[in-house]
């Protein structure tokens, strides 16, 4: 009888061994409990069981990428995810929600062509699903898309992709981008398809007023009331664009009627309160500062323009309480 020679049964023993002790791989009992962990928020938990698992393996790395996106590490679910999507099996539950997840963790970590193609992917199953098609058509904006990008967000506001209301929701997002000059192109189309369509041409004098063209303004706003006399913010804007022409008269009966139709909303008060004082009517001015306050107490215009009245009236102390507000909130997003 022969035997084998000891270095090679030693190299066969220590595979034997080194396969029996590989860590196993998760069956889909497992991991659909995995997932449920996932959830339901519990990622401590979910990442804790997946250490028992073989960490090469593509199943447990897409349930560690998940629970990582989840609990908002998304910069470590992209590092994660991004090797392993494309050895997921096409179709199954895994590679779509890998490819889903990776397309919104691309986008929200602003890589927004490399998120398109993965959003893209997940629309092929997810046709119904209004916020993918949200984040693809934001997607789809900021990367010059603009046609590409009606057509998402006709999905997500349920219209028709060529219709006028289309061309609005696409203006809207594009001015929530910053992307002034398509969302005016935008505008003009969806007036040219509807020439009464509400909000347009509201749209059209705020972006004019964001410019400093008041003339554009004025007569895009006035056309807005034309078809639309119930739009509290059109009326407030052309208040707006009176005050900073100085004409106090016209803007106050404008902004009157904004409050008439919207009480609580603290803008045109405080273009009141300016057009007041201008007008020498110190307590119909602080009145309409304090009812803006009222409204939205952490509008640091609002207080600054009252701590300046309340200072011209020497009322010091009242002043200082005020100026120290605004100060607090210089900086704050929007005020």
């Amino acid at each position: 009888m022969s035997f084998l020679p000891a270095h090679v049964l030693s190299i066969i023993v220590a595979a034997i061994v080194c396969v029996s002790a590989q860590a196993p791989v998760p069956d889909a009992t497992t991991v659909a409990s995995i997932r449920a962990l996932i959830q339901a928020g519990h990622f401590a938990q979910a990442r804790e069981q997946l250490r028992q698992f073989d960490p090469a393996s593509p199943i447990v790395t897409y349930l560690e990428g998940l629970a990582l996106y989840h609990a908002d590490e998304h910069a470590k679910a992209i590092e994660t995810l991004a090797p392993i999507v494309a050895r997921l099996d096409a179709g199954t539950l895994e590679r779509r929600e890998a490819e889903q997840v990776l397309g919104l963790a691309l986008y929200g970590a602003g890589r927004l062509p490399e998120a398109i193609p993965y959003l893209e992917a997940t629309r092929t199953w997810a046709r119904d699903n209004i916020e993918l098609h949200y984040f693809l058509g934001l997607a789809y904006l900021q990367t010059g898309k603009t046609d590409a990008a009606r057509r998402a967000l006709a999905v997500t506001f349920g219209v028709a992709p060529e219709d006028a209301a289309a061309h609005l929701m696409t203006a809207q997002m594009l001015i929530r981008v910053n992307l002034d000059e398509a969302a005016d192109a935008e505008l003009k189309a969806a007036l040219e398809k509807n020439p009464r369509l509400p909000q347009a041409r509201f749209l059209l004098g705020q972006l004019a007023l964001f410019r400093g063209r008041l003339d554009q303004s004025a007569d895009w706003t006035r056309g807005e009331l034309d078809v639309n006399p119930g739009n509290a913010m059109a009326w407030n804007q052309l208040g707006d664009v009176l005050v900073r022409e100085g004409k106090w008269d016209q803007a106050i009966a404008m902004l009157q009627r904004s409050v008439w139709i919207n009480p609580f909303y603290s803008a045109p008060y405080i273009l009141l309160g300016r057009a007041y004082l201008k007008q020498g009517q110190p307590a119909t001015a602080e009145g309409m500062l304090r009812r803006a306050i009222q409204y939205d107490p952490n509008n640091r215009a609002a207080h600054y323009l009252l701590a300046q009245l309340l200072q011209q009236a020497g009322r010091q102390e009242e002043a200082r309480a005020e100026f120290a507000i605004a100060e607090k909130l210089q900086g704050q997003p929007g005020r």
